[in-house]
């Protein structure tokens, strides 16, 4: 977490410089992001916009040609799921439910379907695809009995040592979004991005198979046997999710960022 943070700190540090010490230092953006975010995955598979958070960021832009920008952002959310909330009978005899706070790191491209230059009054707005690549830091725990406890540690699904899945993943967050200038120096932006994850554990429920739940508090403890098996019968044994899919998440948000330098209506697009 800490090495996450000292990342965020660098990166953003390192583009501000880059901002005021180059030529191209009023193509620059920075502001902030507002909205929200919710999980798609083995306790959430068909609801969309189910147990939505509140979510925010920064964001910094580098305008590098009117249909191009390049994009970088910070953001922090959360997600959860239970499987009380189902509809579906194996589902919510499973009983199982998580949450956890999400940290963010992302790069990549706006790619405008219209021209799009901050405060030109001919270029005032367009849609855009986004398009990005980053890693995100999760931790998800469960209500159990009244107390949280962190799932990772535990090896749920028998895992033991190296086997445990590790709390920093990689994603390619890609949506569709528009934005608008607000004057000469502001803009308005929103966009929807969902997240390719590459981990199947966001909810600690993946894709290993266990044969019989019975024989995990011989590996990893009693506490560890009677989280993994919280089936309302007690008789649910095998795979607790499904191992051909990994677990997204969306991010919805609108953002207001600010150019960092004075107006510059004569900018040199590189073509």
């Amino acid at each position: 977490m800490k090495k996450l943070l000292f990342s965020l700190f660098f990166c953003f540090s390192c583009l501000k410089f880059y901002a005021q010490q180059s030529n191209n230092w009023t193509r620059s953006e920075l502001g902030i992001s507002l909205g929200t975010m919710y999980y798609i995955g083995d306790l959430n598979q068909f609801r969309p916009f189910y147990e939505t958070n509140l979510a925010g960021g920064l964001m910094y832009r580098f305008n590098y040609h009117s249909r191009l920008t390049l994009r970088f952002n910070y953001s922090y959310g959360s997600l959860d799921a239970d499987d009380k909330d189902s509809k579906i009978t194996i589902n919510k005899n499973r009983d199982l439910n998580f949450h956890t706070d999400i940290h963010e790191l992302v790069g990549g491209i706006e790619f405008h379907y219209l021209p799009f230059q901050l405060g030109h009054k001919r270029y005032p707005g367009t849609a855009y695809i986004l398009a990005q690549f980053g890693a995100f830091y999760m931790n998800p725990k469960t209500n159990y009995n009244g107390q949280e406890i962190a799932l990772q540690p535990m090896g749920t699904e028998g895992q033991i040592g190296a086997q445990r899945y590790n709390k920093v993943q990689l994603c390619i967050p890609i949506g569709l979004g528009a934005k608008f200038s607000l004057g000469k120096s502001a803009a308005f932006s929103f966009d929807v991005a969902i997240r390719k994850t590459f981990t199947d554990y966001i909810d600690d429920v993946g894709a290993t198979y266990y044969p019989n739940t019975n024989l995990i508090p011989s590996l990893n403890g009693t506490l560890a046997g009677s989280i993994s098996n919280q089936s309302i019968d007690g008789t649910r044994y095998g795979i607790r999710g499904n191992s051909r899919t990994s677990d997204w998440y969306v991010y919805a948000g609108a953002m207001l960022t600010f150019r960092l330098g004075k107006e510059n209506v004569c900018w040199d697009w590189k073509k």
